[in-house]
């Protein structure tokens, strides 16, 4: 069976509303805020433990692998959609405003620190 999905693209935008109208019709509502946050920390544990055993000193556990992933980080980013759903934020404007943000603060410090002129990498 062939995944569709890897052919498509999704904006920010587009993202906020399938997860609003998938919350309404499908998952009945959202859940509370403080909830949410607490399956996203929940959420960015699971990518952590996957991360620590793919590159860290740990080993994966019988059933375990790094195939999902990918289907951890796209829990976090549902979630995240979800949270900015429920405080009003438009996720196109919050990250271009972060980026510009990001862009002037750190104009040079990237490049100027010695700590990332490593290649190796």
């Amino acid at each position: 069976m062939m995944d569709k999905s890897k052919n498509q693209e999704i904006t920010l935008a587009q993202l906020q509303e399938s997860v609003d109208r998938w919350i309404k019709t499908i998952g009945v509502r959202y859940f509370s805020p403080l909830t949410n946050m607490a399956i996203l920390t929940e959420e960015t544990g699971e990518v952590a433990r996957i991360m620590a055993r793919k590159h860290g000193d740990q080993s994966f556990k019988p059933g375990e692998d790094a195939s999902k992933l990918a289907d951890e980080l796209a829990d976090i980013i549902w979630v995240v959609a979800a949270i900015a759903n429920q405080e009003g934020i438009d996720l196109t404007d919050a990250f271009m405003n972060n980026l510009a943000k990001k862009t002037i603060r750190d104009k040079d410090r990237h490049r100027n620190n010695p700590k990332l002129s490593d290649t190796d990498n």
